[in-house]
């Protein structure tokens, strides 16, 4: 008889599902399957605090357009993958998140680490469970990798007590799921009336826009959007980390005219997208109270949410794009909508004038805005940037354009405070020969900082770039409470750990300090450029919540 352990069969599961790549940090009871991963050939990225390695998965997600996978050891371990799962739910990403656990013939006994990790998941993924015999192994980590993906993406966990990960059973009663297929999605078209309903509708706008999110990507329908909007001439904003479904810079992208278009809409199309505080639920005064609503989603819980909507089609973003394209042909053409892109063009210019002027500044501290200029202006076309803080994350999402979907990540609805750097190296661990480029506030870079050291251990290098204003947000009058922090010298700290780093005071030396660091990252050094900006310099951004910081 041949026998397996668990350890050995979860990570045979891993490599017939086709799983490349896993971010964790040893401890027990892990520590045999880890070994049996790398054995196998998988990629394992040690990281120095859980929350970055569930974090790296998540942007290694975003950035592949499959599942992310990372592990913790039992306890404290798995319990601080939490706070890198709740974002990935709140942003819909599918995170697949294993946690060794106390032995099952020991619950309830006061065990090594024992607490019931599976009801602490439960609240911040979408789908958490427990395996308890060696043998089913193979079936549950199947089934999390599918729920991963299933409808609305989202994370999910699976708890690996240690006394089944060290059961030996028989190869030969193992039934393996077919895992050939464990990462295919279902494409379910929408109801063909209602595509026709919409149709109808948009056959009577004189000023439609088109609200697209995540969704779109994650069904791999962002070629289809494209032809839509070329078809039909429709405008096009983008929920924040669905930017780059179409290049900014693109005649139907109006990105400064974001906020009149929605006000001025007669007709829009929601595209695969919560309508959440980012769209003012969908409600005046954001959005128009008259314009008509066509949504298309296929999670059935957010199409009957509540929200306003004339049709509702519930379907696979790319399936039911496909449907629009054939219901519209030549009964909508761009010419149709040329005065309202005309409208919008004009804002758009002014808008961007204005702003391109702001930019300018020579002022001394720096102001953010002439920092996100520099980067702007340097960086690759088809560089993946990743924005992390307050100030700076506004700043930089007014400034600087996306021309490709999956190039673009920030801190993502939930708000989460220090993603930057994880997302930064699991964007890069997903595609390397792209340049990766992570602006920071100084104070989201103190809660993952050290995971510059796994940059270097690892070989993945990026570019970081921090605003350095001297504390949480802006402070114009001085009065906010645990607000300052000091300007920390980064660049010192990333030097110490193997970095290349920098220290810029004046507009004029940013330049030479990202091509110095541009440099190192070119030739397989991660780089920092510290930059001391204005502390006063508030970030003029919609009001989105009551509880802004």
């Amino acid at each position: 008889m041949t026998t397996i352990t668990g350890s050995e069969l979860a990570a045979e599961t891993l490599k017939r599902i086709g799983v490349d790549t896993f971010f964790f940090l040893m401890g027990g009871p892990m520590n045999n399957l880890l070994k049996a991963a790398f054995n196998r050939g998988l990629r394992g990225i040690d990281v120095r605090h859980e929350q970055a390695g569930a974090m790296m998965a998540h942007a290694y997600a975003r950035v592949s357009n499959r599942p992310g996978l990372c592990m913790g050891a039992s306890g404290p371990g798995t319990i601080n993958l939490t706070t890198g799962l709740a974002t990935a739910l709140v942003d819909c990403s599918p995170v697949v998140a294993f946690g060794g656990a106390s032995p099952l013939s020991e619950f309830g006994t006061g065990a090594f680490q024992e607490i019931d990790q599976v009801a602490i998941m439960r609240p911040v993924t979408k789908w958490a469970e427990r395996v308890y015999d060696a043998l089913r192994i193979p079936e549950m980590i199947d089934a999390a990798f599918r729920q991963s993906i299933s409808g609305r993406p989202g994370p999910v966990y699976l708890d690996l007590p240690a006394d089944v990960l060290y059961q030996e059973v028989d190869f030969d009663k193992v039934r393996w799921p077919d895992l050939g297929r464990t990462l295919q999605r279902a494409r379910p078209q929408g109801d063909s009336s209602l595509v026709e309903e919409a149709i109808a509708l948009l056959e009577k706008a004189e000023r439609p826009v088109v609200l697209s999110g995540s969704g779109v990507l994650w069904s791999g329908a962002e070629g289809l959007l494209h032809e839509l909007l070329e078809s039909t001439g429709i405008p096009i904003y983008t929920t924040p980390q669905g930017r780059g479904v179409l290049p900014e810079d693109h005649p139907h992208a109006f990105l400064n005219a974001r906020a009149s278009a929605l006000r001025e809409a007669d007709f829009i199309l929601v595209v695969g997208t919560r309508l959440n505080y980012v769209f003012g639920n969908g409600l005046p005064p954001r959005i128009s109270a008259d314009a008509k609503m066509v949504r298309i989603d296929i999670d059935p819980a957010e199409i009957g949410a509540g929200h306003r909507a004339d049709v509702n089609i519930l379907g696979d973003c790319k399936a039911v794009l496909g449907q629009l394209i054939e219901a519209s042909r030549l009964r909508i053409v761009p010419a149709r909508f040329g005065a309202w892109r005309e409208h919008l063009g004009r804002i758009d210019i002014k808008k961007r004038e204005a702003q391109e002027s702001r930019m300018e500044t020579d002022q001394v501290p720096i102001h953010p805005l002439r920092l996100c200029r520099e980067v702007r202006d340097f960086i690759n076309r088809d560089a993946i940037l990743v924005v992390d803080g307050q100030e700076i994350l506004n700043f930089a999402r007014q400034s600087i354009p996306t021309f490709l979907p999956r190039h673009r990540l920030n801190s993502g609805t939930f708000g989460t405070m220090g993603v930057g750097l994880p997302f930064g190296l699991g964007a890069k661990v997903a595609n390397p020969t792209k340049q990766v480029v992570v602006i920071h506030g100084d104070g989201s870079f103190g809660l993952n900082g050290l995971e510059l050291d796994t940059s270097i251990r690892h070989h993945i290098p990026v570019l970081v770039v921090i605003s350095l204003n001297g504390g949480w947000t802006a402070d114009p009058v001085g009065d906010k409470v645990g607000r300052y922090l000091g300007y920390t010298r980064f660049d010192l700290m990333a030097r110490s750990l193997g970095c290349h780093g920098e220290f810029v005071e004046n507009p004029e030396d940013i330049r030479p300090a990202l091509e110095r660091a541009a440099a190192a990252v070119a030739a397989g050094q991660t780089a920092l450029v510290n930059v001391v900006t204005d502390s006063k310099a508030r970030a003029t951004t919609t009001k989105f919540t009551h509880t802004m910081t």
